[in-house]
């Protein structure tokens, strides 16, 4: 599974725990460690991810972090945890407080569900007021797990992601201020356009029907905008599917003797096979060759290295012949195709003995 299989499953587990954690703790527990071992750290390991992180602070000693992830002995992200019902906005400070006497370059403030990074773009080791990243874990999109990687143990580089950090800040600022000014706009983002298309005074009953102007036009360039896309992606779609058919029609799937008649359960064995031993060998090297007395599959197109055989011709009757140690053939019976994937393990053995 990859890193974007895994935010997304993590993502998916999360909105079905919710109901289930009560306090801040379980939250950390259920919620946090789970995305903080996501990014590959080890949260048993005090050396890569410190629980209870002392920062103290002035004249105050004892005070600490929930967590921090360190390297090199130094703490690189500092992470304070919050019940999953609570809002973020007031606990910022608190972070803050805490970014301001450690070397940490980057501060996490999360519920669980809600996660925001800070760092100090605006002055050097001062925490900023506004998180340059944010995302819903249960809502998290594809391009925000691109960023997220970044904070991956294999991937963390803190050049980069700082590279990187004032454009995502300024971009996610853009995006909400846009999107306010599209659903309600003000009197400044409406005399922009207004005049530039109407040459007389700007009156208050010219700006009141402008306004409505406005928010209409905004409306049906993003409603022809998601048009083109959905048109766009369906032609895309069509054309993909027609140069598969094409693929499937034109290409023998396998090798029959004259007069062979290979039958629609014969190849959907030969599907399940493959989609057994796809983690165990590239599939395009499992080959089906149809023969009078049986249906085989080979690696390699190589009569000499058999997987299985597919018995389904005699009096309805269907069995499974595997080879073994020694290219032995052992013959299962079976009730209905799907009982070929009980003999998975057998499948991967026949394999394996041919990869060494």
């Amino acid at each position: 599974m990859d890193f974007k299989d895994e935010v997304k499953q993590l993502g998916l587990r999360t909105e079905k725990m919710i109901p289930q954690i009560q306090t801040e703790e379980a939250t950390k527990n259920a919620l946090i460690m789970p995305f903080i071992k996501l990014l590959g750290y080890d949260v048993f390991d005090p050396f890569e991810v410190n629980p209870e992180f002392v920062a103290d602070i002035g004249i105050k000693k004892g005070e600490k972090v929930d967590y921090a992830i360190m390297k090199d002995g130094e703490p690189i992200i500092i992470i304070e945890c919050k019940h999953h019902l609570e809002k973020l906005d007031p606990h910022n400070s608190q972070l803050f407080r805490y970014f301001h006497v450690c070397k940490a370059k980057f501060g996490l403030l999360s519920n669980g569900v809600q996660y925001r990074f800070y760092t100090d773009l605006n002055d050097t080791n001062k925490m900023d007021e506004k998180p340059f990243f944010e995302f819903n874990i249960a809502e998290i999109k594809d391009n925000q797990i691109e960023e997220l990687k970044k904070f991956h143990k294999s991937y963390f580089d803190i050049e980069n992601i700082s590279n990187t950090a004032s454009d995502l800040k300024y971009t996610h600022e853009l995006k909400a201020l846009i999107t306010s000014e599209l659903k309600d706009p003000t009197a400044i983002f409406v005399k922009h356009f207004a005049n530039q298309v109407y040459q007389g005074k700007l009156t208050e009953k010219i700006l009141s029907q402008f306004t409505e102007l406005v928010k209409r036009s905004s409306n049906q360039v993003l409603n022809d905008a998601i048009t083109h896309r959905l048109k766009s992606a369906l032609g895309k779609e069509e054309a993909n599917s027609q140069q598969i058919e094409e693929k499937v029609t034109n290409e023998p799937v396998m090798a029959t003797e004259t007069g062979i008649v290979t039958t629609e359960e014969e190849l959907e064995g030969y599907h399940i096979v493959k989609a057994i031993l796809r983690k165990t060998v590239d599939v395009k090297r499992i080959v089906a060759r149809d023969v009078q007395s049986y249906f085989g599959i080979l690696l390699d197109d190589n009569n000499r290295k058999p997987i299985c055989r597919l018995y389904f011709n005699s009096n309805n009757k269907k069995s499974i012949g595997i080879f073994g140690e020694g290219k032995l053939e052992t013959k299962y019976d079976l009730e209905s195709l799907d009982d070929i994937y009980a003999y998975s393990k057998e499948l991967e053995v026949a394999v394996s003995n041919y990869l060494g």
